[in-house]
């Protein structure tokens, strides 16, 4: 009888680790959080259906919040972690400080700080890059372009290089500011995530 007892003690104390394990956390911006559609239609719900149809067993957490800048993200990034303790974190932010021009050593900054933070609770680790408009300046948009690349290899974590990959310049994959994917280029967006999630699962 004492043997069933500590067994059943076992497998509950060891059950909310198992759940922590699987949950997917998002910590982004507009691009994230199905700005100006139906929240449903968002790449982040499209992943957990892609999910769903891979059979891969993760709750997502989405914590994005449009107009976010990577201060925003790192402010509320221990409080997301403390309480959904996830097995994986996809971090994507950054365009608000490029649009705003904001100090590239202080996005840099801001980014590493996230990502050390997830890597300290063991969590595997996706960085989204984006780009920002040309008319921004080459030389200013070069370097934004180089801080993600900069922060994947020295923080040791993956990077979707550019998660707006083949969608800015088709006009019917963007919401009439130029600025926000539609729902259309949606699933691109996911596809663009992809083959660089899909190995921390």
């Amino acid at each position: 009888m004492r043997r069933v007892f500590l067994a059943i003690l076992c497998l509950l104390w060891l059950a909310p680790l198992s759940a922590a394990e699987r949950t997917l956390l998002v910590v982004g911006d507009s691009l994230s959080a199905a700005y100006g559609m139906d929240v449903q239609s968002g790449w982040v719900a499209l992943l957990k259906k892609r999910l769903a149809q891979e059979r891969l067993d993760y709750r997502i957490v989405n914590a994005s919040i449009s107009g976010d800048t990577s201060a925003n993200g790192l402010a509320r990034l221990p409080r997301l972690l403390d309480e959904h303790k996830p097995a994986v974190v996809i971090i994507e932010l950054g365009a608000n400080d490029g649009l705003r021009g904001l100090s590239l050593a202080q996005l840099k900054h801001n980014i590493t700080a996230m990502v050390t933070k997830a890597k300290d609770i063991k969590a595997r680790v996706l960085l989204a890059g984006v780009q920002l408009p040309p008319n921004y300046g080459g030389t200013y948009a070069g370097k934004f372009r180089r801080v993600y690349r900069e922060i994947a290899r020295e923080q040791g974590v993956a990077l979707v290089p550019d998660m707006l990959d083949d969608i800015v310049t088709y006009r019917e994959l963007m919401q009439p500011d130029r600025l926000h994917p539609n729902a259309k280029a949606q699933w691109r967006i996911l596809d663009n995530f992809w083959p660089y999630l899909r190995p921390l699962l």
